[in-house]
């Protein structure tokens, strides 16, 4: 009740409620005062709740964005000003450039056959269930629309799962391990499906009949840049690195990391990729050793460095995506069926993730639970969808956002505790 309390006292501010005339920048200021506090009180409630902040901004958003059923609508320029906008784009990009500095290759390949065949199995089955569930729910959609839905189903959000595991003190058991390994390879998958989807529906829009060739050449183009820019940068990073300390100048190790972002962001964007697929790229290039040479002199981490940014970014995206969902199409009746079975699309999908458990004795279940939250990367998924125009219209329009959050709402809550009763049935039994 305080955060909503607290909300209250920001609208009720001068020129919330009336923002014609006001200055760009008096929009901008205002839109930032309300999704910050809105958002961190929000996430704050969740995490006393012991749910991700991220529920906590999203749902914020959510109550921010329907306050129109009770007449009042002063807020809802946060969901249309440009210049909020860019800044939310900047905080899922940030955002991706820390999951890529978070990921571990080297790990991550250690785990074997048993992460990329139940990361395989975790992309396949929700892709298509969702499929399915789309085109019998939305028959007058088209076949893209259907696929892409399929494709917002497949992201796992690694950071709830890992700590959740870590909360449990079970990080380093094998499930663990398959889990965590599986969840990345999930969200390399999942960008790649995502770029071919982005590709192909940019293609259609030409109105040339995408061929064959048309999805190896986007799948390659992919492919190659998520494969390539890794083993090309983690080349060169260690050497840029070390002319870049020579200088003298403050900040030189935020800026470059930040410059290595943006710029394979940009060559993303550049080759027709979303530019997260760019961030998360930069991401995996950079490793710890690569600036010792500043730590030696007393200087902080480049995780360290980018946390208050993102954290500063991040939330405005997550709160501005809440007020993007529409609570009346929602209570319509095929919107509800619609949520409703891409729910268990999502996650019936993840459990067949055990199968691909190759060791024998492992707990299957606990690794399908564990890859079941969408989180933030699924709702990264579902905010790109609204942006993908196809003859004229949202690839993802508001109903369907609007379900897409409630299943990425759902599964973010639901994991942690059936992962924790999942990973300590069998210390009970022992018990």
């Amino acid at each position: 009740m305080a955060s909503v309390a607290a909300m209250a006292v920001i609208m009720s501010l001068p020129g919330c409620n009336d923002t014609t005339g006001s200055s760009e920048i008096s929009k901008v200021l205002l839109g930032l005062l309300v999704a910050l506090v809105a958002a961190k009180l929000g996430g704050e409630l969740f995490v006393r709740m012991g749910q991700p902040s991220v529920l906590g901004e999203l749902v914020l958003g959510i109550v921010a964005g329907n306050l129109t059923i009770f007449g009042f609508g002063g807020l809802e320029f946060i969901s249309e000003n440009l210049s909020v906008e860019m800044l939310a784009e900047l905080g899922v990009i940030l955002l991706l450039f820390q999951v890529g500095l978070e990921s571990d290759l080297d790990k991550t390949a250690k785990v074997g056959g048993s992460a990329l065949l139940v990361a395989t199995l975790g992309v396949i089955a929700p892709i298509g269930l969702g499929f399915v569930a789309s085109t019998l729910l939305l028959p007058t959609q088209g076949i893209y629309v259907h696929l892409y839905i399929g494709v917002a189903l497949c992201a796992t959000s690694v950071g709830i799962t890992a700590r959740v595991l870590r909360d449990l003190k079970k990080s380093n058991t094998a499930e663990s391990r398959i889990i965590l390994g599986a969840a990345v390879i999930d969200d390399v998958m999942g960008l790649v499906l995502l770029a071919i989807m982005q590709g192909a529906i940019t293609a259609a829009n030409t109105g040339k009949p995408v061929e064959v060739m048309d999805y190896v050449f986007i799948t390659g183009k992919a492919l190659v840049f998520l494969i390539a820019a890794p083993l090309i940068g983690r080349r060169f990073a260690p050497k840029l690195f070390e002319f870049v300390a020579k200088f003298k100048a403050e900040d030189l190790l935020l800026i470059t990391a930040l410059a290595i972002c943006f710029g394979f962001s940009y060559i993303a964007v550049l080759i027709g990729l979303a530019p997260i697929v760019g961030a998360f790229a930069a991401g995996l290039i950079l490793d710890e050793t690569h600036w010792q040479c500043f730590q030696k002199r007393g200087e902080r981490s480049v995780e360290d460095l980018i946390a208050p940014i993102a954290g500063f970014l991040a939330p405005i995206f997550f709160f501005r995506m809440g007020t993007s969902v529409d609570l009346v199409k929602l209570v319509h009746p095929q919107a509800v069926l619609l949520a409703g079975a891409l729910l268990v699309a999502a996650l019936i999908g993840k459990q067949v993730c055990g199968l691909g458990v190759l060791q024998k004795g492992l707990d299957k279940l606990s690794v399908g639970i564990g890859m079941i939250p969408r989180g933030e990367v699924g709702l990264i998924f579902a905010a790109i969808g609204t942006r993908l125009i196809l003859d004229g219209k949202q690839v993802i329009e508001p109903a369907v956002f609007s379900a897409l959050v409630i299943v990425v709402v759902f599964t973010t809550i639901v994991t942690p505790p059936l992962l924790k009763w999942s990973m300590t049935r069998h210390d009970s039994i022992c018990d």
